[in-house]
């Protein structure tokens, strides 16, 4: 049986990039900055803003902002493909 990854840890570090730690060791840095300057949609658009890029919620092993207004899926991030 295949175990679920979950993000155990989530830390900012400058600009657009997220630290991870996940629940089978893995540590993967994700870079935001292409998804969000790339995206014409007003709702992702606003994270460009880096004081509400900033306060993300980590809920049930996920990354979330603003009561999933905007999220990712956790094997996107797992991969380091966003």
């Amino acid at each position: 049986m295949d175990k679920i990854i979950n993000i155990e840890k989530a830390d900012y570090l400058n600009d657009y990039k997220i630290a991870f730690e996940f629940n089978d060791g893995v540590k993967k840095t994700v870079d935001f900055e292409h998804f969000i300057f790339s995206s014409a949609h007003p709702d992702i658009k606003k994270y460009q803003n880096q004081k509400l890029f900033q306060k993300f919620n980590l809920d049930y092993g996920e990354i979330q902002w603003n009561d999933y207004e905007l999220a990712f899926p956790i094997y996107d991030l797992y991969e380091g493909s966003i």
